[in-house]
C-alpha cells in the first residue's frame, strides 16, 4: 500500500479517527501504538519506533528477566516497518478504526531476527530460491462462551435463550442459532480480505471452526489467521459473548486446534505433491519425512502454553504421536483423499492458542528439512494411532521447552535469536505457573496427606 493508496482508503472512510500500528509478539499477541488518523503517514514512512524487547515479553506482557534485549542493549528501540499488508478496517467497536500490520527492523535497517513474521518470511524465501511456492490454508477452532461468571461456561442460544449443554458436532441448528454472529464474522473477513470458507459447529458446546481458502502466499495465510483471531474476539463482544482460542478451555470437552494444509507449486502453478494417484509424489514423501523428523523439537511452537498440553492427550481428538497416514485423523500428519490435483499435507498438531507465524514457519521449515535432505518417511499408519507404540510428542510443557532449546533441526528453521527469545519467555512463564497452587490441589491434598 502506497501513501497515495493509504490516503485514498482513508478518504473513503472519513469516520475513521484512529489507526493502530501493531506487531505480533512471540505469543501471537498484537502489541503497538494508537495514532490519530492525521499521523497515519508515519506508518508507511518508518517514523514509528518500539522496543525490540516487546516481541519477547511473556504472556502477561512482562519483560523477560535477564533478557539481553532489555539489559545489555539498554532496551533499545527498533524501527516499525510496514509489512505491505493493506490496512484493515475495525468496525465492531464503538468508533470505527483501522489496523496496520508492522514488523521490526534493527536500528541499521536490517530485519530483526527475533520477529516471528520474519521467521516465516525467511522460510518462504528459501522455497522461492528453489522455484517453489507453498500454497497454504488454515482451519481455526474456537469457543464462544458466556463471560458473566468467574469461569467460562457455554453460551445461551440467542434463539431459545437456553444454555448449550451438549456437544453439537456439525449441528446445523447451532450454526443457525448463532447466524448473526457468524454473519458479522464473514462480513469482517470480507472487509479485511480474509478468505473465509466453510463454517461448522464443532464437537464442544459453543465450539466452531472456520476454514480458510488455500492461498499461494504463506505470509498472507498467517496474517489472515492473526487478524481472524482478533476479529472473532471483537465481534463476540459486540454480541454480548466472548470467544477464546485457548487450546483446552474445558477439561471434559474437546480442545481447539489450528490445522494447516499445504502443497507446493512450481513456477508454472503445477501441484508438485500430485503424482496422479492417492499416494502423492516423492516430494510429498520427502516433506512428510521432514515434518516427522522435526515434530518433537518444534512442539513448543505448536503447543506454547501450559494449557496446551491438556489438549494433547490420547483419545482427545488431538495427535499425541509422531506418525502420518492417509485419511487418518488420529495421526499428526494426514494426507487427505480426493482429487489428486488437490493432493496436500494436513498438519494437525497445533492448538488454536499458537502463534500462526511460528506454526506455519515450523511446518514449512520442517518440510524443507526433509526436502533438502531427501528424507524418506517411515511407513504410514492405518488404524488408531493412540493404541500404537509410536514415538510421542513431549508430554508436558517443560519437556517441549527443552526439546526446542536443544533441537538440532531448530537452527535450520529459526534464528538463534528467536530460539533463545522463545525459550527464555516460556521458561519465565513455566516458573510462574509452578508457583501456583490450585483449588483442586487444596481439595485433594489439604486434609488427606
Amino acid at each position: 500500500m502506497s501513501l497515495d493508496n493509504l490516503n485514498s482508503w482513508l478518504l473513503e472512510r472519513p469516520e475513521i479517527e484512529t489507526v493502530f500500528a501493531c506487531i505480533c509478539d512471540l505469543n501471537g499477541t498484537m502489541r503497538g501504538k494508537r495514532l490519530p488518523v492525521e499521523q497515519a503517514a508515519k506508518i508507511l514512512g518508518g517514523g514509528l519506533r518500539m522496543p525490540l524487547s516487546i516481541l519477547s515479553v511473556d504472556v502477561w506482557g512482562e519483560d523477560v528477566e535477564g533478557s539481553e534485549l532489555v539489559f545489555e542493549t539498554g532496551d533499545s528501540d527498533g524501527i516499525c516497518d510496514f509489512t505491505g499488508r493493506p490496512i484493515v478496517l475495525i468496525n465492531w467497536t464503538n468508533r470505527p478504526s483501522a489496523l496496520a500490520l508492522m514488523w521490526m527492523l534493527e536500528e541499521d535497517g536490517t530485519p530483526f531476527a527475533g520477529d516471528p513474521r520474519r521467521a516465516l518470511a525467511n522460510v518462504v524465501d528459501r522455497y522461492k530460491q528453489r522455484g517453489l511456492t507453498p500454497v497454504v490454508a488454515t482451519e481455526l477452532e474456537f469457543y464462544l462462551y458466556d463471560p458473566s461468571g468467574t469461569q467460562p461456561q457455554p453460551p445461551c442460544s440467542p434463539i431459545t435463550e437456553k444454555r448449550l449443554g451438549s456437544d453439537g458436532a456439525l449441528s446445523l441448528d447451532e450454526l443457525q442459532h448463532f447466524d448473526e454472529f457468524l454473519d458479522d464474522v464473514y462480513d469482517a473477513c470480507a472487509e479485511q480480505d480474509i478468505p473465509a470458507d466453510a463454517a461448522i459447529s464443532e464437537n464442544g458446546a459453543g465450539q466452531f471452526e472456520i476454514n480458510m481458502v488455500h492461498v499461494d502466499d504463506a505470509l498472507k495465510a498467517a496474517d489472515d489467521a492473526v487478524l481472524f483471531k482478533r476479529l472473532v474476539r471483537g465481534i463476540a463482544r459486540k454480541h454480548g459473548l466472548a470467544a477464546t482460542f485457548m487450546a483446552k478451555p474445558y477439561g471434559e470437552r474437546s480442545g481447539s486446534g489450528f490445522h494447516v494444509h499445504f502443497s507446493l507449486q512450481d513456477e508454472t502453478g503445477r501441484n508438485l505433491f500430485d503424482n496422479g494417484g492417492d499416494e502423492g509424489s516423492p516430494l510429498l514423501l520427502n516433506a512428510v519425512a521432514g515434518l516427522l523428523a522435526t515434530m518433537q523439537e518444534n512442539t513448543l511452537t505448536f503447543a506454547p502454553h501450559e494449557n496446551s498440553y491438556r489438549r494433547l492427550l490420547p483419545g482427545a481428538h488431538a495427535p499425541t504421536s509422531v506418525a502420518w497416514g492417509y485419511e487418518n485423523r488420529t495421526a499428526a500428519i494426514r494426507i487427505p483423499g480426493g482429487n489428486p490435483k488437490a493432493r496436500r499435507i494436513e498438519h494437525r498438531v497445533a492448538g488454536a492458542d499458537a502463534n500462526p507465524y511460528l506454526v506455519v514457519a515450523s511446518i514449512l521449515g520442517g518440510a524443507l528439512v526433509g526436502i533438502e535432505a531427501g528424507m524418506e518417511p517411515a511407513a504410514p499408519i492405518s488404524g488408531d494411532a493412540y493404541n500404537m507404540k509410536l514415538d510421542h510428542l513431549p508430554l508436558d510443557w517443560a519437556t517441549a521447552i527443552e526439546a526446542f532449546r536443544r533441537g538440532s533441526n531448530v537452527p535450520q528453521i529459526f534464528s538463534k535469536r528467536l530460539q533463545t527469545m522463545l525459550v527464555e519467555s516460556k521458561m519465565q512463564e513455566l516458573k510462574r505457573f509452578a508457583r501456583q497452587v490450585t483449588d483442586f490441589e487444596y481439595d485433594t491434598y489439604l486434609e488427606v496427606v
